[in-house]
């Protein structure tokens, strides 16, 4: 099993869409964990990241499969969906590199650090800190 990418990464500036693209990838190869299979399209971040560039989370799925760079799927999404201007790519990254710091999820994120044994971690602050610490990229 392998974690996926982590949600800082940007593909053109867009920060997460690696990191769904890779959970794709990882889950049709059968190396993600059992765990992340039913947030897939459903969960925060891969819902969120489609709804902002319009597209369908199936659709992006079904495209991923047929191959190509993170850039051209990227690609492929402006055309199918939206192609976000740089304000609103300045919103997109603002809000999903924030999250659980001081919102509606900071709550979840205080049980996902309770359940993961991080508790004591005061320097995770969002969900993308959390997900450095959980999948070992931190330390």
């Amino acid at each position: 099993m392998k974690y996926p990418c982590s949600a800082y990464g940007k593909v053109n500036g867009v920060v997460y869409f690696a990191r769904m693209l890779d959970k794709i990838r990882l889950k049709a190869a059968g190396e993600l964990p059992v765990a992340y299979h039913s947030n897939l399209g459903v969960g925060l971040f891969d819902r969120l990241c489609c709804q902002f560039l319009s597209v369908a989370y199936t659709a992006v799925v079904e495209r991923v499969l047929q191959g190509g760079s993170d850039n051209a799927i990227l690609q492929w999404c402006f055309e199918t969906g939206r192609k976000p201007n740089d304000d609103a790519l300045l919103i997109w990254n603002d809000f999903a590199t924030k999250k659980g710091w001081r919102d509606d999820f900071s709550d979840k994120l205080t049980q996902f650090k309770i359940d993961g044994g991080l508790s004591n971690r005061n320097e995770i602050q969002t969900l993308f800190d959390y997900y450095e610490f959980d999948e070992g990229r931190a330390k």
